[in-house]
């Protein structure tokens, strides 16, 4: 019997080597995106949190071995901060009214959300990593914990000065753009998992920022971008045979299709767009 006997629908994922450590088994849970509050699948594997994302021209298809592959998407799977993924829900769960600071809340009241049992697979990933934005209260052997406003802003500064250091390594266009054009992509790539409200605004308050071009290229870079969202997938795939060509997005909005007339670099397929000063 060969491997693909049996198999309903195969694809083809590009992912983190799990390691030694566990089973190497990787989990799909359904959680909320952090920005737009839509169901989005995430895999879970070892420990580690990874989100989807997948491209695919025109046309295509896989030839794995003598199995051929309709599906011609090609999934990938990238590890992501857990923090960005529970900031809302941490949000919401210390009921902030005003000036008041809100209340501290054990984890597992938190992470008890309907519809989404997801969540709590993560127990103690999110004990771990959620310690560095909130306020921690011991009670006994009990745990409590709250967000903390100055904690999330000093974060999310690091990851924004972690960003603004990578990008020019990644993409020459950044090595040669100014520093506050650099600063403003950085930002802009942390905001695609940012309540404006919340989050952006304060954040581009304190680095002195106007939140209309980090919007702006935001926008830009929906537009720009060539990848989809792994969620998108499965609206499509729950359309009839003749309307597959026809995909409902919710999330990042991916360029309309063009014909291809000629092969690419797969290295191409996924490299950022470059920016092109005005």
């Amino acid at each position: 019997m060969t491997w693909w006997e049996g198999v309903h629908e195969s694809r083809v994922l590009v992912a983190p080597d799990p390691g030694t450590d566990g089973n190497g088994s990787g989990q799909m849970i359904s959680l909320r995106h952090p920005k737009s509050g839509n169901a989005t699948q995430y895999l879970f594997v070892n420990g580690m949190l990874q989100e989807f994302q997948w491209f695919k021209n025109l046309y295509g298809s896989w030839f794995l071995g003598d199995y051929t592959s309709e599906d011609g998407r090609l999934y990938l799977s990238t590890p992501v901060d857990p923090v960005f993924i529970m900031l809302p829900i941490f949000e919401e769960a210390r009921m902030k009214k005003g000036d008041d600071l809100g209340k501290f809340r054990q984890l597992d009241e938190m992470l008890f959300i309907d519809g989404y049992p997801g969540y709590q697979q993560l127990m103690s990933l999110v004990e771990n990593c959620m310690q560095v934005v909130c306020e921690v209260k011991e009670v006994g052997s009990l745990k409590f914990f709250r967000l903390d406003d100055t904690k999330v802003l000093r974060w999310l500064c690091y990851k924004v000065s972690q960003l603004k250091q990578t990008l020019p390594k990644l993409d020459k266009n950044y090595a040669v753009q100014s520093e506050k054009d650099t600063l403003v992509d950085a930002v802009s790539i942390l905001g695609e998992y940012l309540n404006e409200d919340h989050w952006l605004q304060p954040l581009c308050n304190h680095l002195k920022l106007n939140i209309l071009e980090v919007t702006g290229k935001l926008q830009a870079n929906a537009e720009e971008s060539k990848p989809g969202l792994y969620n998108d997938v499965f609206q499509q795939e729950e359309q009839s045979d003749d309307k597959k060509a026809t995909i409902v997005k919710k999330g990042r909005q991916a360029k309309k299709i063009k014909l291809e007339t000629e092969s690419h670099n797969i290295r191409d397929m996924f490299s950022r767009a470059s920016r092109k000063k005005n």
